[in-house]
């Protein structure tokens, strides 16, 4: 098992930019699969990005494509997602994710058996 805490949430305008982090403890991290999802009022949770254990596999969701992007230090134990081009309909609970994966990237929710506890970005029009 591996606990996972969200951070970098926020306020922000549509246009701008946030950088969200998930930092990982109590595991080896660069044998996890990382992804990020999203639950915005109302609605059902939904995966937005996932990377690799090593790093070198992503995938995005098509809505984030060419504004989003995944990344990871698995010196550091932690992913990231930097978010640009923010919209309203970016709004939601991003919650990170992970489940092992070296060579691998997965999209389904319900492969992932570790999860944070969710930071909440806002954007306003």
């Amino acid at each position: 098992q591996v606990q996972l805490v969200e951070s970098g949430g926020g306020l922000v305008q549509a246009g701008g930019s946030l950088r969200l982090s998930c930092a990982a403890s109590g595991g080896s991290f660069s044998r996890y699969a990382m992804g990020w999802f999203r639950q915005a009022p109302g609605k059902e949770r939904d995966f937005v990005a996932t990377i690799s254990g090593n790093g070198l596999w992503t995938y995005y969701v098509d809505s984030v494509k060419g504004r989003f992007t995944i990344s990871r230090d698995n010196a550091k134990n932690t992913v990231y997602l930097q978010m640009n081009s923010l919209k309203p309909e970016d709004t939601a609970v991003y919650y990170c994710a992970a489940r092992p994966g070296y060579g691998n990237v997965y999209v389904t929710e319900s492969t992932y058996d570790n999860w944070g506890q969710g930071t909440q970005v806002t954007v306003s029009s």
